[in-house]
């Protein structure tokens, strides 16, 4: 299985996921000029990572390959026990962060993309990073007597993490949020994660 990943993008979650399963993968670290160039437009014409090509197989979109990873590697249980209830668990939170908290983001990287007018754009931005800070209030809630987000460790866990890495750069206020401090160094410290950031040049 080879993963085209760019650094800090969603795609790193899927990298943390990997690292996470102890199996045979690759990773090909991705930039802005490559991520356009001919030979990635042919496995996603759209340009955007994450991809993954496993042998004539070829997968895009963050939450599909999430669950391709964790069906692939069923020892890492990235999605339980093997119980229904915790395989819902767990895709119901990797369903809030794919489907609610990272578009939620969008506002802020490209305004443009949802009003004309240049002269709103901090307006919007604004406005979205309340918006996040209402959306992490149930992640920190959720986190208050669990280390994981699903309550057990998950494919939810690196895609969480990487949106925090996110609100940090972009000024989100979270302030007040122990539960999701404490779950970010919890991840920072993990080995998986710091392999994952250091194969793509993020420590």
């Amino acid at each position: 299985m080879k993963l085209y990943s760019k650094p800090g993008a969603c795609s790193t979650a899927d990298h943390i996921a990997l690292q996470w399963t102890g199996g045979a993968f690759e990773v090909e670290v991705m930039d802005k000029d490559s991520i356009k160039a001919p030979a990635f437009l042919a496995i996603n014409p759209a340009g955007a990572v994450p991809a993954v090509v496993d042998g004539d197989f070829v997968l895009t979109q963050n939450a599909a390959i999430m669950g391709y990873i964790a069906d692939t590697f069923p020892q890492a249980q990235l999605t339980g026990d093997g119980s229904a209830q915790q395989h819902a668990e767990a895709a119901r939170w990797l369903a809030f962060v794919n489907s609610d908290v990272h578009p939620a983001f969008l506002p802020i990287f490209a305004p443009g993309r949802f009003h004309p007018d240049p002269a709103q754009a901090d307006t919007m931005r604004q406005h979205a990073r309340e918006r996040l800070r209402g959306l992490y209030a149930s992640a920190d809630q959720r986190l208050a007597d669990r280390e994981w987000i699903a309550g057990f460790r998950s494919y939810a866990d690196p895609y969480l993490y990487i949106t925090l890495r996110w609100a940090d750069s972009v000024k989100v206020d979270l302030s007040g949020y122990e539960h999701l401090a404490a779950f970010k160094r919890r991840m920072e410290a993990d080995a998986g994660v710091q392999a994952a950031l250091k194969a793509e040049g993020l420590l």
